[in-house]
């Protein structure tokens, strides 16, 4: 179906989610390549028609729904601008056949921005040429692990894959060209600090004891130890003092990364008993340089070991009897999720970990419990933005008489009690069109519960929502043994 066109404009585009990072020559060429038309109430593609356009909804309301058996199943309705659908697989070209895998119908006179499929594929490769190359690598390796399966596993796995994995990729990809881009700014910083200490009343013997001390202290960095928000707020009060003390001007800006690093005082009088007052305060920015890098490469270290870890979620994501299986620490597991999604949570979102570390490591497939982790708190972050953007994520965990609890509590606007029972239903979601397939709650609860023998439930009232998962301590039988590592 043909609707009729209309003028673009670029000031209306840059104002959708999916362009507002676009630069001006960007969206000029969305202009020029695109167009926009104007859609009477009926349908605008159906399921299995050749897929040779993109849309993203400028105004009006969209109804997306697929063919299950005989009927025509909707599984999503919106009138949320920005919203997208269509040939979202464009970019993989003439290998995937290119069909619609949805069909779209608007309820009202509608506005889309519309891009053929082969210039949404053209402006994707020339713009996310890196995303590109990972999302053919996770559908591709995918796709062997389909055909063993049902119809509806296959149709569950496509539909995570094509509309899920981009959003949970982007996340340690962003988390990876963000430390990037500050380890440039700090690796050029270090330059400028070395050329001043080449030229200040530096003495031979004063480089070589600050070289030294540079490598120890990156040794430190890397054995950092892990402390509660207590301890830390604690060493970096005395840490503030210390530079005070010793003439160091905003020492309160160093005290967090010195703090992180694992540095303390003992390690700061070394310093300043090894190099000499007189050039302690240039020698401490020095170290300060040498410890931001080191934190960096670390967060970039992870983001691509988790990128890892996601492209090989997916390729047993229909298998899962064949991901790894070992004994592992739900903290470690935690932590990694939480630093990957930072972004995601983003700097209004408090978020507090409120962890019983005396809890025993338990056998379990990490790499699933990641995928777990990753939906619920998406999930959490998602409800809580949809109202003032403000609020406070939990993680608990605990000893739940033989069973290990994880709990996930944010004060978003809660889950209605009409809704409660369905919200673990495949394809059942409350987002918009184009912002979730419905799968997250239903793919998490397969995994705790058919992969782990656990429990997944929900408790909710409007500032006080609470996903818990129970993990059995030891293994069932049924399980395999431990993998060596």
């Amino acid at each position: 179906m043909s609707g009729q066109p209309v003028p673009c404009s670029v000031a209306e585009l840059s104002t959708l989610f999916l362009f507002e990072k676009l630069d001006a020559d960007q969206l000029d060429r969305l202009c020029r390549e695109g167009r926009v038309e104007q859609f009477e109430p009926g349908p605008v593609y159906t399921e299995g028609e050749p897929a040779d356009c993109f849309f993203v909804l400028l105004a009006g309301t969209v109804v997306l729904s697929r063919r299950v058996g005989n009927d025509d199943v909707e599984i999503s309705r919106s009138s949320s601008r920005g919203v997208y659908s269509g040939a979202m697989q464009a970019y993989l070209g003439d290998r995937v056949r290119p069909v619609y895998n949805s069909s779209m119908r608007v309820t009202e006179p509608s506005r889309f921005f519309v891009l053929p499929a082969e210039t949404f594929a053209a402006i994707m490769q020339d713009w996310f040429p890196m995303a590109v190359h990972l999302l053919e690598g996770l559908f591709f390796g995918s796709k062997n692990t389909q055909q063993a399966i049902g119809q509806r596993e296959r149709l569950l796995a496509l539909g995570s894959l094509s509309a899920g994995l981009t959003h949970e990729l982007n996340n340690p990809a962003a988390a990876a060209v963000r430390a990037t881009s500050s380890l440039r700014e700090r690796v050029a910083k270090m330059r400028h600090k070395l050329g001043i200490i080449a030229g200040g009343p530096f003495t031979r013997e004063d480089l070589a004891g600050l070289i030294e001390i540079q490598e120890r202290t990156a040794e430190r960095v890397a054995k950092a130890p892990v402390l509660s928000p207590l301890e830390a707020a604690d060493r970096e009060d005395a840490l503030s003092d210390w530079f005070d003390d010793h003439g160091i001007t905003n020492g309160w800006r160093l005290a967090p990364t010195f703090v992180q690093a694992g540095l303390d005082l003992d390690w700061l009088d070394q310093v300043a008993a090894a190099v000499g007052e007189e050039i302690l305060s240039g020698a401490v920015g020095w170290l300060n340089y040498t410890v931001e890098t080191e934190l960096l490469m670390s967060e970039i270290e992870d983001s691509t070991t988790r990128i890892s870890h996601l492209v090989d979620a997916a390729k047993q994501y229909s298998q899962l009897d064949r991901a790894p299986y070992q004994v592992c620490d739900v903290h470690e597991l935690l932590d990694s999720t939480l630093l990957m999604l930072s972004a995601k949570i983003g700097p209004r979102i408090t978020v507090v970990k409120d962890y019983d570390r005396t809890l025993p490591r338990i056998p379990a497939y990490p790499g699933e419990l990641n995928q777990v982790w990753t939906n619920l708190i998406d999930n959490a972050v998602s409800a809580m933005n949809s109202t003032d953007g403000d609020g406070t994520l939990t993680v608990r965990t605990a000893l739940d008489r033989d069973r290990l609890l994880v709990e996930f509590r944010d004060t978003g606007p809660g889950v209605p009690a009409e809704i409660r029972g369905r919200i673990f239903d495949p394809f059942f979601t409350t987002k918009p069109v184009g912002e979730g397939t419905g799968l997250g709650l239903d793919i998490s609860w397969r995994i705790v519960v058919n992969k782990h023998h656990g429990h997944l439930e929900v408790q909710s009232v409007p500032g006080d929502t609470r996903f818990q998962v129970r993990l059995p301590l030891t293994a069932a039988e049924s399980d395999p043994p431990e993998e060596p590592s």
